[in-house]
């Protein structure tokens, strides 16, 4: 993975280039005044805005690659009663818990208590499993299955929008 500062070292740098050569492309541009009454005008912007409006959109490139490549929320591990692991998973704008954690060889219960009425997570899929369950509207679906290798195992939401992992551990 990349370090901190490679990352915003690449932004800025970037930023940087992107700047500099839409500058020169503009410098470069001929001005004519063939045509004393067109409707357009070049106008000049003072380098300070310039500056501002270049590392505001490098603070925003840089607040989504932390959402979407580094943010993790934090694991949960299912709890084992008589035998199988058993966890409810909130499905409310997204999962709650997106990362559940389990143990290999044993039957896992996944309840899924869904509160969102978007059409997007009325049905969800493991497809390492071959799953595929429709979610009532506020009540519980239990989904059962039994890992038998470790590794990480996605389910997502049927558009494929909203996902989470289940962590298989030895």
């Amino acid at each position: 993975m990349f370090s901190k500062k490679t990352l915003w070292g690449s932004l800025a740098g970037l930023g940087l280039l992107l700047g500099t050569t839409s500058s020169a492309a503009l410098a470069a541009m001929p001005t004519s005044s063939a045509a004393p009454n067109s409707q357009f005008r070049s106008v000049e912007q003072p380098l300070a805005l310039k500056v501002g409006v270049a590392i505001g959109g490098l603070a925003l490139i840089g607040v989504e690659l932390w959402w979407f490549l580094f943010s993790k929320s934090p694991a949960q591990k299912a709890e084992a009663h008589q035998g199988i692991q058993e966890l409810t998973i909130t499905v409310d704008g997204g999962y709650q818990p997106s990362r559940v954690v389990v143990k290999v060889g044993q039957p896992v219960r996944l309840n899924f208590w869904r509160n969102d009425p978007s059409s997007c997570l009325e049905k969800v899929l493991l497809p390492d499993f071959q799953i595929a369950s429709d979610l009532a509207l506020n009540h519980v679906t239990p989904i059962e299955f039994t890992p038998l290798k470790s590794g990480e195992y996605q389910f997502t939401c049927g558009m494929n929008m909203f996902r989470g992992i289940v962590e298989v551990q030895d």
